[in-house]
């Protein structure tokens, strides 16, 4: 498990975002869903729950909150769209572990990446950027910060921005098996929403997935 030891946050993420947290967690050994029907029974039950009306405008605010935060760098933020088609239609089925995802973002109203834990370089980094690094983001994208920018980084590259997206490198693919989720808060989000998130991404591998929660931690 990467401990908090392995997650160094920089002076620059303390000076420009101080107490915006940042989760992560890792589940081991996870295998595709065996009990499609208890699966989809278990996604039923998280579709109701979120979708009670005064747990869905808790949820709405926050995700306006993040939707903000992503306007006042120039992008629009993937959470209000995510949010509209849940309510509308249910969560996405893709395979478990994106599903695990989106699942973890609706439910506690945060942003949350899905990656592969086996794929990224040495220790990590929560950090702010400078204007004009460049991320190879997912479909060989090139993503270029802006300033200010919160973005995380391993030894080698940054792996995600939080405005733009996740990298290439750390994709899920069929074969991933360790499972590596975080999320992040922003100016206005308490993290108490970011183990609330993980819990429901952690626990749902675990139970359809045969992974083993390794812990999750809480910045």
């Amino acid at each position: 498990m990467r401990s908090r030891s392995d997650l160094t946050v920089s002076e620059a993420y303390k000076a420009r975002y101080p107490g915006v947290g940042f989760g992560l967690t890792l589940i081991t050994g996870c295998k595709p869903v065996t009990d499609q029907l208890a699966y989809d029974h278990y996604k039923r039950k998280l579709l109701r729950k979120m979708r009670k009306r005064e747990t869905l405008a808790k949820i709405t605010a926050r995700i306006n909150t993040y939707d903000s935060f992503f306007q006042s760098f120039g992008f629009e933020c993937p959470l209000p769209k995510h949010l509209k088609r849940t309510v509308n239609s249910g969560f996405p089925q893709y395979n478990l572990m994106v599903d695990a995802h989106f699942m973890a973002e609706m439910c506690a109203g945060i942003l949350v990446a899905v990656t592969d834990y086996d794929r990224f370089d040495g220790k990590l980094t929560l950090d702010v950027a400078k204007a004009g690094e460049i991320s190879k983001g997912m479909g060989q994208r090139d993503f270029v910060t802006k300033e200010g920018e919160i973005v995380l980084r391993d030894e080698k590259d940054i792996v995600c921005i939080l405005c733009q997206g996740a990298d290439e490198k750390t994709r899920v693919k069929e074969e991933t098996k360790n499972v590596f989720f975080y999320a992040y808060a922003v100016p206005g989000i308490d993290s108490v929403h970011l183990r609330d998130g993980l819990t429901v991404a952690a626990e749902t591998m675990a139970e359809f997935g045969g992974g083993k929660i390794e812990g999750i931690e809480v910045y």
